[in-house]
């Protein structure tokens, strides 16, 4: 079958735009081919810093011919209503039309439409320019002559030249006959700007991707950013070093370049004086540089790798000798910065976030650390730390945001505050703090241990949150700009991996009282309401998090519908027995049964507008069923109840498990509702024993299934 090669060529695309403007280019021709009948075996996108390249193979040769019955109005009826359905359907007279019956309604005109299918160049020489003029670049520009006529094309670079060829292996293949702006499509490409920069003439993908590879550009982003870490990593073994890697990095710089060359530079020992996440960042950030590390110490080298996208004649001296001077002097403005920075105390700079709100709502900077201070020494005892060093570091964990460094490169806060604290002879554990209350950030991040850490993260995050939620600033469909669902995961993270035991709900209204000495009630909408929308909030992220794990959010349901369960790792321990009990025959056929007794329950209180609370009358036990589930019952509760209250919950599950043969023979033998409405309201009332044992450990009724 045929196959398409489209390619897109034009001026430097943005590294950070190429990645997701291939897949916008495959999603977009893919999705009008399939509107369009041709259904395709496969699809391929790519993009290099000067093209956007795509390859779809398996295409039709033409769509197929499509019958299509329309009914038209009823025979007899209004000449309107003919002309209409006459020129709807393109037949010249109503004779044309087939009559059918209807039973009911009597005879109507039906029209049989035949439309041929197309050839498929003639469907690409339609949608490839609708595509190419409506492509969703986030930015884009219009350039020479043509920018001053209104409604002009844009794109994201001055587009030169576009490939757009459709055929069959075996045959050359015909060019799509389109043009864009006075660009027309054809066969021809060019290759790398300085080491192949003539004109290439090309048939299909395989032919193209090979010609280009000869003009010195790698077409595929991932086989240069292999080659780009190849290279870099032998470099520096060959020097005895070992490349840090730097995966963000790799895919950036694939980007930047079109036939990558890996170069080692160096520069000045004094700088190795700074800290190496301030070198790493100053190298990268300025130069999209890899830096190295001396495997024996652990400890960066001076020296770093560059790519250059060109062979140069002299070996790449002039390439690295330019990167050189850049690097030094980027370093010695680092080293400025940071010598600087050690000359002020942290807890000195603290009094200019008087002058820096945080939010309009909720006050300065300055009242936002007094509160995660607070707060900070209230979980300090829950999770073990020592509340002077909780204080102090909550204290001082934000200061950082006002030095020089973080300032240049503000992916370094927390971690500069540790290193100035270390300089200041801070507590080990207060340094630590600054750095780790931010954590984790995301589920890959490493989660705090050390109980200082914990407590001023918990502190942070928690006071981030109530804050958010009091001024009614939730997350709303996919818009958080504030990441409180990470602030919530990082809350549980912290909590379930520490196995902490702390009451949210607590610690929620702890906050909000500490909110509300110094901000005016007017600006919280329902506290009241506040730390049971939240705890809600922390369920809908506990069952995001276990779903993760591989855990069923519906067993979250089934446990936080007993209400007041803020004790999250007791929560994740009570879902982990209660998935592995529903797991074994005893767990499904319980689960049967106490959803059965539930199902009946809801039909009779609706019927009779009443609960059927309150202990059964053991004289009206008729049958030995009922005897025998009653007795079960009472066993079930005290044993569950026990194992519950001392957190055994798969001891709870072994003793619900009792419950079953009981429960299924009553199901087996009993009429509940009895002819004998006394019976019948007794019966009722043992069912909801049942429910009612369950709940020790889980709302079953929350259970699918």
């Amino acid at each position: 079958m045929p196959d398409l090669l489209l390619e897109l060529f034009s001026e430097e695309i943005p590294a950070r735009m190429q990645a997701k403007a291939a897949d916008d280019l495959r999603r977009m021709v893919t999705d009008k081919l399939v509107a369009e009948g041709l259904v395709y075996e496969g699809a391929k996108a790519f993009a290099t810093p000067r093209r956007l390249a795509l390859t779809v193979h398996g295409i039709p040769a033409r769509q197929s011919d499509l019958k299509e019955e329309r009914r038209g109005p009823r025979v007899g009826g209004a000449d309107a209503a003919i002309q209409g359905f006459l020129k709807a359907t393109g037949l010249a007279r109503i004779e044309d039309a087939k009559i059918q019956t209807d039973p009911k309604k009597g005879d109507f005109y039906i029209a049989l439409i035949e439309k041929p299918g197309r050839a498929t160049l003639d469907v690409l020489a339609e949608i490839l320019p609708v595509i190419i003029r409506t492509f969703p670049w986030p930015k884009s520009m219009r350039w020479g002559e043509r920018s001053a006529r209104s409604g002009s094309f844009s794109w994201v670079r001055p587009l030169h030249s576009i490939i757009a060829t459709f055929g069959p292996e075996t045959e050359d293949p015909d060019v799509v006959k389109f043009s864009v702006d006075g660009i027309e499509a054809g066969q021809t490409t060019f290759g790398h700007r300085f080491m192949a920069p003539a004109a290439i003439s090309v048939r299909r993908f395989e032919d193209y991707e090979a010609k280009l590879k000869a003009a010195k550009v790698v077409l595929d982003p991932q086989a240069r950013k292999d080659i780009i870490l190849a290279d870099a990593k032998q470099l520096a073994f060959a020097q005895g070093f070992e490349l840090v890697e730097d995966q963000a990095l790799a895919d950036e710089v694939a980007g930047l370049v079109e036939w990558p060359i890996a170069l080692m530079g160096s520069f000045d020992k004094e700088y190795l004086t700074i800290p190496d996440e301030v070198i790493r960042a100053t190298i990268r950030n300025n130069q999209k540089c890899f830096v190295v590390s001396d495997p024996k110490t652990g400890k960066l080298t001076n020296k770093f790798i560059l790519t250059a996208n060109i062979e140069a004649t002299d070996g790449g001296k002039t390439i690295v000798g330019g990167n050189e001077r850049v690097i030094r002097a980027r370093l010695s403005d680092a080293k400025f910065f940071y010598e600087t920075d050690l000359k002020t105390k942290l807890e000195s700079r603290l009094p200019k976030f008087d002058q820096i709100v945080f939010h309009e709502k909720l006050g300065t900077q300055a009242e936002r650390i007094k509160r995660i201070e607070r707060l900070a020494a209230e979980i300090a005892p829950l999770v073990g730390a020592d509340v002077g060093k909780a204080k102090r570091a909550a204290h001082l964990a934000k200061a950082d945001l006002l030095t020089e460094v973080v300032g240049e490169f503000p992916e370094l806060q927390g971690l500069m505050g540790k290193y100035y604290a270390q300089a200041q002879s801070e507590d080990a554990t207060v340094a630590a703090a600054s750095e780790e209350h931010y954590k984790p950030q995301g589920p890959a991040d490493r989660v705090p241990t050390d109980p200082v850490s914990v407590a001023v993260a918990l502190a942070d995050k928690i006071d981030t949150l109530v804050g958010f939620w009091a001024i009614d600033e939730k997350p709303t469909g996919s818009k958080d700009p504030y990441a409180l669902r990470r602030a919530a995961l990082g809350v549980i993270r912290l909590i379930v991996e520490n196995a902490l035991r702390v009451s949210i709900l607590n610690v929620a209204i702890s906050a909000l009282g500490g909110l509300l000495n110094k901000r005016p009630r007017e600006a919280i909408v329902d506290g009241q309401k506040l730390p049971g929308d939240l705890l809600a909030f922390f369920a809908d992220r506990l069952k995001v998090q276990l779903r993760d794990q591989g855990a069923r959010h519906d067993l979250v349901d089934a446990v936080f519908s007993l209400g007041g369960q803020d004790d999250l790792l007791l929560v994740v321990r009570r879902v982990e027995a209660l998935g592995k009990f529903l797991d074994t025959d005893d767990g499904k056929n319980l689960l049967a049964g106490t959803k059965r007794a539930s199902n009946i329950l809801a039909i009779e209180e609706k019927k009779d507008k009443r609960t059927f609370d309150g202990a059964p009358d053991t004289g009206l036990y008729n049958l030995p069923e009922e005897k025998a589930l009653a007795s079960a019952i009472d066993q079930v509760k005290g044993e569950a109840g026990s194992a519950v209250a001392r957190e055994d919950f798969a001891s709870a599950m072994s003793a619900m498990a009792k419950l079953r043969p009981a429960v299924d023979a009553f199901f087996d033998k009993v009429k509940v509702n009895d002819d004998e409405p006394k019976v019948r309201e007794n019966r009722l009332k043992l069912l909801n024993e049942v429910r009612a044992a369950t709940r020790a450990v889980a709302d079953f009724s929350k259970i699918e299934g």
